[in-house]
Order: structure tokens, then sequence, then C-alpha cells
């Protein structure tokens, strides 16, 4: 069962946002993943490529199970990385191995973050120089603290706003990230908010009510798609 709540609302930014309700993780993904293919159709009768950005999780990589099982136009598709752990090519912490252990050996072409190098700071200068200009499809997820891509809490990261690739002075959750900044999430299109469980209810809340205190709350897309589950939405936001 699924409560389509697509509203005409806009944010503190003009961004439009568009709220969709499922009954579990595993719909709120089979649905985000529909919306994936939809959009890149779009892009690619557009502008003959569709470049997505993908951030870490669970339901995002359930999210590309349902995406591996659909036709998508993967030769016309770039998949890029929103942020990656700092750690080994083996390490099981890398959004990477999780990524292509998900599309179960779907021909797309994704461009790494490269975090093995020694030197971070070129390394995201380098990560930078490989983005679009302009990004089809930006995937964020949203962590209980309110932290987005790996914008996380407390960080210097937060205050970056003159590249397009950081990395950050703290280790969160036992390693250093690299992500992309502000500047980079605000030019796409539109943002895919995908957000399960109950532990993200109150900062889901925030989101939507467009709470620039958390880290998410100060991305300024200008379209952004909300799809949830049941645990994770509040009822804060008219859904119908």
């Amino acid at each position: 069962m699924s409560e389509d709540g697509s509203r005409d609302s806009k944010g503190p930014d003009g961004g439009i946002w568009d709220v969709h309700v499922e009954s579990g993780d595993d719909e709120a993904a089979r649905y985000a993943a529909a919306k994936v293919k939809e959009i890149a159709a779009e892009s690619i009768a557009e502008r003959g490529v569709f470049t997505f950005a993908v951030s870490g999780g669970r339901t995002p990589w359930i999210m590309f199970r349902h995406l591996a099982d659909m036709e998508m136009p993967w030769e016309s598709t770039r998949i890029f990385q929103v942020d990656e752990r700092v750690a080994d090519a083996q390490d099981p912490a890398r959004n990477l191995r999780h990524l292509i252990k998900a599309l179960d050996g779907a021909p797309a072409d994704i461009v790494a973050m490269p975090v093995e190098l020694i030197d971070l700071s070129a390394a995201a200068q380098d990560y930078a120089g490989k983005l679009p200009g302009r990004f089809d499809l930006i995937h964020l997820g949203l962590g209980p603290d309110g932290h987005t891509a790996s914008l996380v809490p407390d960080d210097p990261i937060l205050d970056v706003r003159n590249v397009l690739v950081a990395v950050t002075t703290n280790t969160y959750q036992g390693h250093r990230r690299m992500s992309l900044t502000y500047p980079a999430l605000d030019s796409a299109r539109c943002i895919l908010w995908l957000v399960t469980g109950a532990e993200k209810n109150v900062a889901l809340t925030r989101l939507l009510d467009h709470d620039r205190s958390i880290p998410a709350g100060q991305v300024a897309a200008a379209d952004n798609l909300v799809i949830c589950d049941r645990d994770a939405y509040s009822g804060g936001v008219d859904a119908s």
C-alpha cells in the first residue's frame, strides 16, 4: 500500500518538495528504483546521458537491486559516488563494494571516489574534475543525527563552499569521509531522498520542516523528491 503525497509546496530556497510514503523499506526502494528509471529516460531523451550520484546505506542497495532487474539504459548512465569512507579497497565498510554487489553484474559505468590515494585533498580535487556540470539526479539518505552525504554535524566540511568535493576533518563512525559538498548537491536537477526506519523519524520531520540547524536541512537543490516508509514518516506534511 502506498500513500502518494505529491504536493506543490516550496522550501525556503524556492525548491519544490514532493513526498511519497510507502509501507516499508522494500516498497520504498522499489518505488525509488522506478523513479530513477523514469528520470533516466527523461534525461537521456533531453541530453543523451543520465548522470546519477548515489549515497551509501542499506536501503539504496535494495533500490539498486531492483534497478538491476529493470531495463535500465545502462549504456547511457554514469554513476558517481556522493560519499565514501577513507578505507582500503577491500574494506567491507566501502560503499563502492556494496554498490557493485547490489548491481549484480549490471553494466553500469561507475566513477569511483579515489579514497585510496595518500593525498586526499588532491584526490578530492581530481574527483571534482570528473563531475558533470550539473547532475540529473542525486540520491541522498538521512542519518538520525540529521547528516546527509558525509556532511556530518560539527565537522568543518559543513563550511566548505569553494570546492565540489572535500574530505572530513574528523572521523565519523570510525572513518574519515570524502563527500560532495553543498555546491555540488545544490546543482542537481533533482534530489531523491530515500529515508526508511523509525530511527529517522525525528530527522525526517526536521528535514521536511526545512530545519537548517541539521546538515541535511542546508541542501538547497531546486527539486526534491522524498520517498520514505511509514516508520520514518511522522505525518508532518500533507500526504494523502
